[in-house]
């Protein structure tokens, strides 16, 4: 697409790489997003370990944007650490709920579960780790042991 030719000192929107780019050229200074202040964040941490459910996040690459911004632009940031350790807690606790719900999806015996306001790295990051469970659990279930499935010869 088109950018610039862009103006000393006015702000503008652009792509996070070409913002990242920019800034270790020395060339800008990152502004962070709305929702990257300790109160807002605050707020969302809290909210998620108020809920059962989980909760919209403020981006649905919030982890992804934390961890680029924060690497590349911390000085831009006004109390990145702070950021950086509400994020965290934020992550921790939806992992949390995500460890528990599987459980519980498995011991139920459940055959679909909703991902209502899970990012995809959210999703990534147990995928995984799950779909193995529900194979164990599976064949567990259906007394297949190791080898009894496969039609091999012995010549």
């Amino acid at each position: 697409g088109d950018l610039g030719p862009f103006n000393p000192g006015l702000p503008v929107e652009v792509p996070v790489w070409l913002a990242i780019n920019l800034k270790q050229r020395q060339k800008c200074r990152l502004i962070p997003p709305e929702w990257m202040d300790v109160g807002k964040l605050e707020e969302i941490r809290d909210q998620e370990r108020k809920e059962d459910t989980f909760t919209p996040m403020p981006s649905p690459y919030y982890m992804e944007l934390t961890k680029l911004l924060l690497n590349y632009a911390s000085d831009n940031i006004p109390k990145a650490d702070e950021i950086r350790t509400l994020v965290k807690d934020t992550w921790d606790t939806r992992m949390a709920k995500l460890r528990l719900s599987a459980d519980s999806f498995v011991r139920q015996q459940e055959a679909h579960a909703k991902l209502d306001n899970l990012t995809l790295m959210e999703i990534n990051t147990t995928g995984t780790f799950l779909t193995q469970a529900l194979d164990h659990m599976y064949k567990l279930r259906t007394n297949l042991q190791p080898g009894e499935s496969s039609h091999s010869q012995d010549f």
